[in-house]
């Protein structure tokens, strides 16, 4: 089960850049304006603008593969609420923490999610991804972005980016559901039970070492054998 969630969790990762992925063929431009007051436009201009960083930067990742984390950094990141995801992760366990340990667990957990993000961009082939429709939500404070994920040979993968609104009425990504399972709930129960047993200190010096393990271009291949 923890295999094909974590497959599936790449794959989803792809499908928020890859909506727009052919109209890059038609626009490599990079300089596409992002509307952060509505989530669902929002998860477009994204996409097309990480295709396009993609496509432009192509030998770049080639001759190093970690480029691809320059890329999640500075082009999927900026939308991704990654301290109120760092914070929900850390639970129960968020109020024993000094503000020093807060901000070093955030910034640790941001460079896990950018390794995690470039690595799943390897997995990346000829998946059709299609989202919903965008619905009302003018009085909403949260919203769920109903995506499909459709691969020859494979069943369809039914997924929900989950958005907030933030204060300034703009919108970030927090969470993914796959088959049901929250992503962020997944790894919380991971997180907590290790701040748990060992405290906060070793949990943070786990994730900056997770952040620095090398993108593998063959990782998917290697793992299909």
């Amino acid at each position: 089960m923890f295999n094909r969630f974590y497959r599936v969790f790449m794959l989803a990762t792809v499908a928020f850049t890859s909506l727009c992925a052919h109209a890059v063929e038609v626009s490599n431009s990079i300089d596409i304006e992002i509307d952060r007051t509505n989530p669902y436009t929002m998860v477009a201009a994204v996409s097309q603008k990480t295709f396009a960083r993609f496509k432009q930067d192509k030998q770049l990742i080639a001759d190093n593969p970690d480029h691809l984390k320059v890329i999640v950094t500075e082009e999927l990141m900026p939308y991704v609420d990654y301290k109120y995801a760092s914070y929900k992760v850390l639970g129960q366990y968020l109020r024993d923490t000094s503000k020093d340990e807060r901000t070093r667990f955030v910034e640790a957990f941001r460079g896990y999610l950018i390794s995690t993000y470039a690595q799943a961009f390897t997995e990346y082939t000829d998946q059709t991804v299609k989202f919903s429709p965008a619905e009302d939500f003018a009085d909403e404070k949260m919203v769920r972005v109903n995506v499909r994920i459709i691969e020859k040979g494979r069943p369809e993968i039914k997924l929900q980016f989950r958005a907030r609104r933030l204060k300034d009425n703009t919108w970030k990504a927090f969470d993914l559901v796959a088959e049901g399972v929250s992503l962020l709930s997944s790894k919380q129960s991971e997180i907590t039970n290790l701040v748990r047993q060992k405290g906060i200190e070793p949990v943070i010096e786990m994730l900056i070492e997770r952040t620095a393990t090398h993108i593998d271009l063959n990782a998917n291949e290697q793992a299909n054998e």
